[in-house]
């Protein structure tokens, strides 16, 4: 059996490269996970999970991870990736991810509309809500991308 996460963080980065590949390479290092494995999971964070913005994940580690991501190879763009966790008083949490080409204000707006609307849908009430955004403009190859990474 797989064991459930009891601890999470949010994070953020973005970066230039010469390749897509090395773009989101380099967003990863600058949001600090670049050098763990992402197992990319849904949006759900499990009940109890402890917000822990100081763990230290060793290098190779297989994290479940929440995430979204964005490359742009169009020079100038301004390209955003925001991640929220909305938590519950009782129950599991909701995580929502979004990325597009738009300022990092628009970003955080919306994304803390989508995760009141995850928790209308659910019945369930909603006690706080976290977001880690970043916004960056692309010189030849851009990603930015945002995460919740879970831990044991």
């Amino acid at each position: 059996m797989i064991p459930t996460p009891k601890k999470f963080f949010l994070t953020c980065g973005s970066s230039e490269g010469e390749t897509e590949l090395t773009a989101f390479d380099g967003a990863l290092l600058n949001a600090g996970i670049g050098n763990i494995n992402l197992l990319k999971v849904s949006s759900i964070l499990p009940p109890g999970a402890e917000f822990s913005p100081g763990i230290k994940l060793p290098p190779g580690a297989l994290v479940p991870t929440a995430y979204g991501t964005i490359i742009c190879t169009e020079p100038g763009t301004i390209i955003s990736a925001a991640i929220a966790v909305g938590l519950s008083e009782d129950s599991f949490g909701v995580i929502m991810e979004l990325v597009g080409k738009f300022p990092k204000e628009s970003v955080e707006s919306k994304i803390e509309k989508m995760v009141k609307e995850a928790f209308e849908m659910r019945k369930m009430k909603l006690k706080e809500i976290k977001i880690s955004a970043v916004e960056h403009k692309v010189i030849k190859i851009g990603c930015a991308m945002a995460a919740v990474p879970m831990w044991y």
